[in-house]
């Protein structure tokens, strides 16, 4: 008779083991996290009246305008890292002539790029 006890009592543990290991990673802050990278990555050339700017029409001085993306199109899509443009820039996956950042300017660090990855695939929310 002990066994159809121990059974579910077993079948529970194993279940509750399994719902601890799919944990949903923390939300990325657009305000906190985000936004500081842009800035300091990419606003010297990405400001209203600078090169980026009126190369592109890409300016991130506040989430609306990183999310207006450019005259060409937008350069976010959120839920979708892997083919929002920001993306495939900074990883360098586009014609080397328009990787970003542009010339001498160090590339981003990969933590700077997962942080902007994961924002995106998280919804790329305005928080």
């Amino acid at each position: 008779m002990s066994i159809p006890i121990r059974f579910p009592i077993g079948l529970l543990l194993a279940m509750s083991l399994c719902a601890c290991g799919r944990s949903e990673p923390p939300a990325i802050s657009f305000s906190a996290e985000v936004m500081p990278i842009l800035q300091s990555r990419c606003g010297e050339c990405h400001a209203p009246g600078q090169p980026g700017d009126e190369a592109s029409g890409l300016s991130f001085v506040d989430y609306d305008s990183v999310m207006a993306g450019t005259r060409f199109g937008p350069v976010v899509v959120a839920g979708d890292s892997f083919g929002s443009t920001l993306v495939v820039l900074v990883e360098g996956r586009a014609d080397p002539a328009i990787a970003m950042p542009h010339g001498e300017k160090d590339k981003l660090l990969a933590s700077e790029v997962t942080t902007l990855r994961a924002w995106i695939d998280q919804g790329a929310q305005n928080n």
